[in-house]
Order: C-alpha cells, then sequence, then structure tokens
C-alpha cells in the first residue's frame, strides 16, 4: 500500500467539476489500497512522508508548487508534474525550442527582446507571417498575456505591455480554427482526447470579453476516433519535453497537424476530459505508486540555459 499525496490550492477546489476530478483520484487511490491525502502549501513539509506527489495547482517556478516538486525529487519520490517539466512548459520560448529541437511542427514564430519591439520589426514580421500575428509572453497560463494584433500600434503596444513581465516576446502566425484539439499524455501514452470549442467572440479557449469570462466548450473525443496524426503530434511534441503529465494543444489544417503549446498540469474536470477516458484517475496513480522506481533526471539544458533556477528551494 503506498501513500500519495495531491498538492492543491483554494483555486482547484473552488470549482465542482475540479474539486469531483479530485475526489476520484482519492477513490482510485483507494480502490486499488492506497492512501491519498490532499495537501495545501502550508504543508508542503509533509512531502517526503509520503511515496508520490501529484500537482494539482497552479505551476510556475516561482510559486509553491516547484519547491514542492523539488523537494519530491530530493527524497527520490515520483512526481508530476516534476520541476523539469514546470520550468519548461511555463516559459513559452524554452518549451517552443525543445519542440524545435525534434522537427515538431509548430507555428511559424520568432523570439524577440525588447529592444526589438519597433515598428520596422512590425512591419518585416507582418510581411514574413501574415496580417494578422499572435503575441504571446513567454510566462502565460489560461490564454492570459496572448493576443492578436493586426497593425504597427498594437503590435508595439501590447508587445511593450506584455514586457513588463517578461525579457523576451513570442511573435507567430495567426492559424485561424473553429477549435483546437487537447490530447492528454502520460509517459508517451495518449490517456485522452477533446476539442475546445473556440467562442465566436475570440480566438483563443479562454478571454475576458466586454468585462465577461468567456470559455471554451470541451467536448471529448474517444481516443479511437480521434485522427491518428494528431495523436502521433502530441505524444511525439509531450515526448519532447519529458515523460510527465501533458496536456498538448493542436490545430489541424490544410491537411496539416500543427503544435500551439504543450501544458504541464493539464486540466482533468469530471465529465469533460475524462468522458471517454473513464480510467485516467487509475493509470494516473498506478503511474505514481506502482511503476518501478527510478532515478530523479538531472536538470537540462538548452541552448546552455539552465532550466531549473538557481535558489528556488
Amino acid at each position: 500500500m503506498g501513500k500519495l499525496a495531491i498538492f492543491v490550492d483554494r483555486s482547484t477546489i473552488a470549482r465542482y467539476d475540479e474539486l469531483e476530478a479530485l475526489l476520484r483520484f482519492r477513490e482510485a487511490a483507494e480502490a486499488r489500497g492506497h492512501d491519498a491525502h490532499f495537501l495545501f502549501r502550508s504543508e508542503a513539509h509533509k512531502i517526503p512522508r509520503y511515496d508520490a506527489l501529484f500537482i494539482r495547482a497552479l505551476t510556475d517556478p516561482m510559486n509553491a508548487t516547484y519547491v514542492a516538486a523539488r523537494v519530491a525529487e530530493m527524497h527520490g519520490k515520483p512526481v508530476i508534474d516534476d520541476s523539469h517539466s514546470i520550468a519548461v512548459c511555463c516559459d513559452k520560448v524554452f518549451m517552443y525550442r525543445c519542440l524545435m529541437r525534434r522537427s515538431i511542427p509548430i507555428p511559424r514564430s520568432v523570439f524577440l527582446d525588447a529592444a526589438e519591439v519597433t515598428a520596422q520589426r512590425a512591419e518585416g514580421l507582418f510581411a514574413e507571417l501574415g496580417p494578422e500575428l499572435v503575441l504571446k509572453a513567454p510566462n502565460t497560463s489560461f490564454s492570459s498575456h496572448v493576443e492578436k494584433v493586426s497593425g504597427f500600434e498594437d503590435f508595439q503596444r501590447i508587445g511593450r505591455r506584455f514586457l513588463h513581465r517578461a525579457d523576451r516576446l513570442v511573435v507567430q502566425e495567426f492559424i485561424h480554427s473553429t477549435f483546437d484539439w487537447r490530447v492528454g499524455v502520460l509517459a508517451g501514452e495518449p490517456l485522452y482526447a477533446c476539442q475546445y470549442l473556440i467562442p465566436n467572440d475570440t480566438f483563443k479557449i479562454q478571454a475576458t470579453v466586454n468585462g465577461h469570462l468567456t470559455m471554451a466548450q470541451v467536448e471529448a473525443v474517444p481516443l479511437r476516433d480521434t485522427p491518428p496524426a494528431v495523436i502521433h503530434t502530441a505524444v511525439a511534441a509531450a515526448n519532447a519535453i519529458g515523460q510527465g503529465l501533458y496536456g498538448v494543444d493542436l490545430k489541424q489544417t490544410n491537411g496539416h497537424v500543427i503544435v500551439i503549446e504543450v501544458n504541464d498540469n493539464p486540466t482533468i474536470n469530471v465529465d469533460e476530459e475524462d468522458r471517454f477516458a473513464p480510467d485516467v484517475y487509475e493509470r494516473i496513480v498506478c503511474y505514481l505508486l506502482e511503476r518501478d522506481p527510478v532515478s530523479v533526471p538531472e536538470p537540462r539544458r538548452i541552448d546552455d540555459a539552465v532550466l531549473i533556477p538557481a535558489g528556488s528551494l
């Protein structure tokens, strides 16, 4: 019998569908003879008492989730999300570089520093990438700090605003679609698939429109009915990051599948992502508590940049 710590915060227990999914993780653990307890930030010191850690809170290299992951790794405990995945997926520049190194198809992308956010540079990018561009701050979540621009003034205004929170900017071609695929991948194996139907009044799966939060509708799709190219590309993209749990967002356009991004800590809500994958809870529990022990990997490097921030502990 093993003991699983599920690291949560107030936001992850505030909504019914997220809370119910958490309870199903606990039920799946108990059904296999394990114990599962919820831990909050103030209880992080208890992590070494458990056999594995499952983080179900907003991840960031600068918050408590990263520290929790590192504590688990230092004590040889399996953990989702591992610190490497948090560091990479929470910085879109690093994440896209990982995908590019494996030749994973992504939107045509350019990375800019603050000095390059100029009208002259914008003119060249509109000519190169198309009449509409997507600007992204590297450290974003839930589609925040992701905007579409179609003119020089918007490019400079939004780019400079994003640079208040980052020293780099991701600029990509805009790819129109009515939905995004989301494929959940665990240790190189597909877990579930769904379509996030993009609201008519935005191009993102979540946005504030006229002061109101607008969110994509989630339509689950059985893996057997998901295009093989979508699953293959999603698994390849996840493997480019690591062997943890990921939610890969993709678009199908002109016969091609393109990865929009790879998310660590992917959403798993009851009656949404799990609709045609009811075993998702058991599979994650088994991965954490019933696989052979593994050693904690050394921090990986990309272009000589260490992804594990120094002094995080």
